[in-house]
């Protein structure tokens, strides 16, 4: 009989490989569109992707509710901008330090707050996420405020930035698959599942949500820190709450605790977002009535729709080889 770590560890393994294959769909796509603003759009839904990753590690695997993902992505941006535009750090010194930058921040942040449950994390996080942006928004003479600062970029390629931006997605999908099959991953899980009988069972429960939390925002502030140099211009709308909403609604889509729901969710809300922006700019209402359909009715999102179909696709071959 199969105990449960052994259901979870293949279950994982599959969610694993699945990541994987929509990852090599997407190593294909520059052979058949060269357009450089098609490209360009995957590019910013991979970014997307990353933020989604890094919130559903808290959120999805860790159980605790953020409210500032968006806002780590844009002080990781700042990081990297404020140590060129003010002393010429290069870019090899500047994105190390917005990973560290974003770590330590959320670490402290963490050792704060996440004794707090419920409501009051979330109120929290989103407080510092806007105190973090009005911040950074009115320092006129150190971040230039909402003009924005600019920042040198990596490459002149936009097929070198779809693939930079893929292997870094990629290595952010092998890394959190390591941490979720050891033991780290594990008490994540039942810290999750539940707190308190983790705390009676010996787990520093503080420690661990405090590791996750420190995590998740490197993997956001990393996330802000490469689009920075993408775009050579960060500014404090890369903290806007609807920045944090739409990564929400990407990993509800997708299915919030797999590790293939944040990377299908991006592609498919961001892709759809700027489609719909053509027709008519109604992106933001088709998006929240997705999410309150999926809370309600499909709470595994879209990845736990094709897994809990996979079983029956399977059997309907044996079932009509059967003799009647």
């Amino acid at each position: 009989m199969s105990t449960p770590r052994n259901l979870w560890a293949n279950r994982l393994r599959t969610d694993f490989r699945a990541a994987l294959g929509l990852l090599a769909v997407l190593a294909c796509i520059p052979f058949f569109v060269t357009s450089p603003y098609s490209l360009g759009i995957v590019i910013v839904s991979m970014y997307f992707a990353m933020l989604a990753m890094g919130w559903n590690l808290l959120a999805g695997f860790t159980g605790q509710f953020s409210l500032a993902p968006a806002a780590f992505a844009m002080l990781g941006a700042y990081t990297t901008g404020l140590l060129n535009y003010h002393w010429q750090a290069p870019l090899a010194l500047g994105l190390p330090a917005a990973v560290l930058g974003t770590a330590l921040v959320g670490w402290a942040l963490g050792r704060l707050i996440l004794r707090l449950r419920g409501p009051y994390l979330s109120l929290t996080t989103l407080s510092f996420a806007e105190i973090a942006r009005v911040v950074i928004s009115n320092s006129h003479e150190f971040t230039r405020g909402d003009q924005g600062l600019n920042v040198p970029t990596l490459m002149q390629s936009r097929v070198g930035y779809y693939y930079l931006f893929l292997a870094v997605l990629a290595l952010t999908l092998v890394g959190l698959y390591l941490l979720m099959r050891s033991k780290v991953g594990r008490f994540w899980l039942a810290i999750r599942d539940d707190s308190i009988g983790a705390e009676t069972r010996g787990i520093d429960v503080v420690r661990y949500k405090t590791l996750a939390f420190g995590l998740s925002c490197a993997i956001c502030g990393f996330a802000g820190a490469l689009y920075g140099t993408f775009s050579q211009l960060v500014s404090p709308e890369l903290g806007l709450l609807l920045q944090t909403g739409l990564v929400i609604s990407m990993v509800v889509i997708g299915g919030i605790g797999t590790l293939t729901g944040p990377i299908l969710g991006a592609l498919l809300v961001y892709l759809s977002s700027e489609w719909l922006r053509e027709i008519g700019g109604i992106q933001l209402i088709v998006f929240s009535a997705l999410v309150i359909i999926f809370a309600r009715f499909f709470r595994t999102g879209l990845w736990g729709l094709v897994t809990s179909w996979r079983p029956r696709l399977k059997s309907a071959p044996d079932a009509a080889k059967e003799p009647t």
